[in-house]
């Protein structure tokens, strides 16, 4: 499910590509049969182009990827976790709305 301004996140390539990246991270961890993931995800490809250049955004497929999930503990998805300095610099959980999602965004990045 990730697009062209998104890209894979997986159990490999997290620490080079989420925990050591210079620019923040929002990951959403989704499902292929998860309709809330479905339905947030053109807002986040919106997201991945209007902040290209100042953030990330990086795509988890739990059923393929279990142990970065559980290493943060997601118990539910959509789950979107926003990185930076490899940490973990805010959450949200569920389909929440764009605006929301940008709010968390805009805390972060500056």
């Amino acid at each position: 499910m990730a697009s062209p301004n998104t890209f894979e996140v997986t159990d490999a390539n997290f620490d080079a590509e989420v925990a050591k990246s210079s620019l923040p991270v929002l990951v959403d961890f989704w499902a292929t049969w998860c309709g809330p993931c479905r339905a947030i995800a053109p807002h986040l490809d919106a997201i991945a182009q209007a902040y290209a250049g100042k953030l990330r955004v990086g795509k988890c497929d739990i059923d393929r990827n279990q142990g970065v999930p559980t290493q943060f503990e997601v118990r539910a998805v959509p789950t979107l976790l926003l990185f930076k300095n490899g940490q973990v610099a805010g959450q949200l959980v569920g389909a929440v709305p764009r605006i929301r999602i940008e709010d968390l965004i805009n805390k972060v990045v500056a």
